[in-house]
């Protein structure tokens, strides 16, 4: 993650650099450390780059499914009646459609293109971050102190920002942290598919599309994304069963 952030400081060549005499070239102790592209651009700088665009459309769906998700939520849990019902139904429409034909079907209609990506993205991640945001706050709506808070007089917005928001704040982050993951893989799998980031910038699954045909020709540079790809999901999988450890979550 730190490579990719200071990625302009540590790439060795310019990721748009074309050089069609030194295409496909194997990785070396020499002028690329990892070899070309079919392009003939040093793959090192290529992989560092696209490890910026595909963390940023990793994280900005999770974070803008997180915030209107769990206000949702939260909103269904705490009103309960008519509101829950017409929220949570609507929701659940969405769990009719698996999450990866959902983001391809929404990519679809919308187009190619960063912005569609993390739009169609975070339309896919509301449904469960709500249902869990939800749930923890049907729970805790029921709790004593939540109940002489609203003895006592206390505005609705005043018990959801001092009772209920701080007891779902760990069970929604520690959810969230665990689609990020989620969303790094489905965000390249729709630029693999020609469906999210577009040529030439560099992303690690439209690296792996335009590698494909080069497998049998280099195959350690057309698998190199897709390990980074790999590393990079597991890594975040890792750092959500430790965050879901540290807040002491029931599964």
């Amino acid at each position: 993650m730190g490579a990719a952030i200071f990625a302009p400081l540590l790439a060795p060549y310019d990721p748009f650099s074309t050089n069609t005499l030194r295409r496909l070239s194997s990785p070396e102790f020499g002028p690329h450390l990892l070899g070309t592209d079919e392009l003939g651009r040093d793959l090192l700088s290529r992989l560092l780059y696209g490890g910026r665009l595909s963390l940023f459309i990793g994280f900005t769906p999770v974070l803008i499914a997180t915030l209107v998700g769990a206000g949702l939520g939260i909103m269904a849990g705490y009103a309960g009646g008519f509101a829950n019902t017409a929220i949570m139904r609507t929701i659940d429409v969405f769990y009719a459609f698996p999450s990866v034909l959902l983001a391809v079907a929404i990519s679809g209609v919308l187009g190619a293109g960063i912005g569609n990506s993390i739009l169609s993205l975070s339309l896919v991640f509301i449904p469960p971050i709500a249902r869990v945001a939800e749930g923890v706050t049907t729970q805790i709506r029921s709790q004593d102190y939540v109940e002489a808070a609203r003895c006592t007089g206390a505005a609705a917005h005043r018990i959801v920002f001092s009772h209920i928001l701080p007891n779902v704040t760990g069970p929604i982050l520690s959810y969230a942290s665990s689609l990020i993951s989620v969303s790094i893989v489905l965000a390249s799998g729709l630029s693999f598919l020609g469906l999210g980031v577009t040529p030439p910038d560099a992303e690690w699954g439209l690296m792996l599309n335009t590698l494909r045909q080069a497998i049998y020709i280099a195959p350690i540079n057309a698998v190199l994304p897709g390990l980074l790809i790999f590393a990079t999901s597991m890594c975040f999988n890792l750092v959500s069963d430790a965050l879901r450890s540290a807040m002491d979550v029931k599964q």
